[in-house]
């Protein structure tokens, strides 16, 4: 739900606007209106404090300057490549560059080749060791001898390869030392952040301070060649009496009124605990405007069945809820999953009972199983309805129930927002959708006489056409309303068909996981054989590896595809824009 706001405009005296704007911040209630970004983000000063706060953000986010950092980075970059030389001069066996130097001032020439094994002759050279299918070899030459065949010969058969500059044991002797570099610079950022990320805290949070206070001066008109002060600001119902208490001691002029349609009032969602878990999901789509309906009441239960039919295992849902456990406790720290582990859980308890319903566990059809009582079985959701697979009807009569209530609530938000007169055309295609469906299954459970079913649909038919093609927008000329409303047929025949056919995915999402578990099954069933001995081992490798696979893959499908059918099909549906400003008090 919306939390009801007033909306708050001051007139102040230019001399008193400061104390004034201490005295708002103090008590921390109202939503300062700020002018468009493009009026206020050019101001100098705005602009310097939106630089130290990205600095001091960036300083948060890395953990350390750039010099710290760099220094690191240059080290470790150092070690990957000093062990990728010790891997290369592995080949040539432990010796002294030395060695290699003094042959050379005494005329021998040294050079390193690798061939195939096979194209080895002798006459090339010394073979110093052979790997992965290669011979390595030192070709030496003395300054009498520089132009010999062997070595002429060499260029056709032979890779040369750069003389290594140090041995193995040299190497690696270097990359211990790196490593005894990086300890140390990774023991001087420990040793900043002890030092400066409390202070940088407090100096962000400073800096917000000075952010919030500069946009609020840039959004106050001066009136009386700058005498008299005026802004607007937006204050919860629940706590008007604190803000009209301070207001009756201070000394300004205020008006009180409700939000107009065309303010820019701020949104404050007031649910229950349970509802709140989803907030971030309509979030992630967009928060609603003052004027519309909250969706999160709507967004949290079909989202939550939604991801159990697409998981559809009851002991995934066992695994989510351990999950959602631990990392609700602190258990268990995955950054990702910072402060999700309330909703993990919930999803979890939801992919549990309805992975129950429909009678799978790890994979294991429950009902084929022996060992699964009758009764149990009795309430598992299998068979077919006219030849189709029962859980592909529940999928798509899930949709239309969806889709219908997705139009109730936008005939209803249109109307409130519009008038009943700006909103026909919708009123009519919800009685012709949601009308004709219902009288069809009146017809079907009731037996209703066919008679009465078919002067029924008649009356809903003809109801609805004037709607939609004669009154859709009262006051035009009747052949525009017809023109539009035959438009308007085509885009909701099509669009309604591809929506209601996109929950299908339900049906498939659960099905695909499920086969695939039992896959996984199957293939540690044969590995384990009549007479398992040293046999459990990989069976138990195959079941927790295949089933964490796939519950992975289960659970992002689960999360992607319900969050379409919200922010697709239902959001389109029911007519939400998403486009609203959270409640953001100007406060300490």
């Amino acid at each position: 739900m919306i939390t009801q706001m007033k909306k708050y405009t001051f007139l102040v005296f230019h001399r008193d606007y400061e104390p004034f704007l201490e005295q708002l911040r103090e008590l921390g209630v109202v939503h300062i209106t700020q002018k468009a970004a493009g009026l206020i983000e050019d101001d100098d000063a705005l602009q310097a404090a939106l630089q130290h706060e990205d600095e001091l953000r960036k300083l948060l986010r890395q953990g350390a300057p750039d010099q710290l950092l760099s220094e690191q980075a240059n080290i470790r970059q150092s070690i990957a490549e000093a062990q990728a030389e010790a891997q290369q001069a592995a080949v040539w066996g432990q010796f002294d560059p030395a060695k290699i130097a003094e042959l050379g001032e005494a005329g021998y020439t040294l050079r390193f080749f690798a061939c195939p094994k096979a194209a080895f002759q002798e006459e090339w050279g010394i073979k110093v060791n052979e790997k992965d299918g290669k011979t390595f070899f030192v070709n030496v030459n003395n300054e009498n001898n520089v132009n010999n065949e062997n070595y002429a010969e060499l260029s056709d058969y032979a890779t040369p390869l750069p003389a290594p500059e140090k041995s193995e044991a040299q190497w690696l002797q270097e990359v211990e030392h790196l490593k005894g570099l990086l300890a140390a610079a990774e023991a001087r950022i420990q040793a900043w952040q002890k030092a400066n990320l409390k202070d940088i805290e407090k100096q962000l949070a400073e800096a917000r301070q000075v952010i919030d206070w500069q946009r609020v001066t840039l959004s106050t008109d001066k009136l009386a060649e700058g005498a008299l002060c005026l802004f607007e600001g937006f204050c919860p119902i629940d706590r008007e009496p604190e803000l009209n208490a301070m207001l009756s001691e201070a000394q300004v002029y205020y008006e009180e009124t409700d939000p107009e349609k065309e303010d820019a009032t701020p949104i404050k969602l007031r649910n229950n605990k349970f509802t709140q878990l989803f907030e971030c999901l309509t979030g992630m789509y967009g928060w609603p405007n003052y004027n519309e309906f909250d969706p999160t009441p709507i967004l949290g239960p079909f989202f939550l069945l939604f991801f159990a039919i697409c998981m559809g295992d009851c002991g995934y849902g066992f695994l989510l809820m351990l999950l959602g456990w631990l990392l609700a406790k602190g258990k268990l720290k995955i950054e990702m999953f910072d402060g999700l582990g309330p909703i993990i859980f919930v999803l979890g308890v939801g992919t549990a009972v309805v992975g129950f319903f429909l009678g799978t566990f790890f994979g294991i059809d429950l009902y084929n199983a022996a060992w699964v009582p009758d009764g149990l079985k009795g309430v598992m959701i299998k068979g077919k309805v006219m030849g189709y697979d029962i859980q592909m009807v529940m999928a798509i009569c899930i949709g239309i129930f969806h889709i219908c209530l997705a139009m109730t609530i936008k005939a209803l938000s249109y109307t409130r927002r519009d008038g009943f007169r700006a909103t026909v055309s919708t009123w009519g295609w919800l009685l012709l959708i949601v009308g004709t469906i219902a009288t069809l299954i009146l017809a079907m459970t009731f037996s209703l006489p066919a008679q009465v079913t078919k002067w029924t649909l008649i009356a809903i038919g003809a109801v609805s056409a004037l709607g939609i093609f004669i009154f859709n927008t009262p006051g035009r000329n009747p052949l525009i309303n017809i023109g539009a409303g035959l438009w308007d047929t085509y885009n909701m025949a099509t669009g309604i068909l591809g929506d209601t056919l996109s929950y299908i995915r339900l049906y498939a999402l659960g099905l695909a996981g499920g086969m695939l578990g039992g896959a996984f099954n199957n293939l540690a069933g044969m590995v384990l054989g009549d007479n398992p001995t040293w046999q459990w081992l990989p069976f138990l490798l195959i079941i927790v590896v295949g089933h964490l696979l796939n519950l992975a893959m289960s659970a992002l499908g689960a999360f992607v595809h319900p969050l379409r059918l919200s922010f697709v099909e239902y959001f389109k549906n029911s007519g939400y824009e998403g486009s609203g400003k959270l409640y953001k008090p100007f406060k300490k």
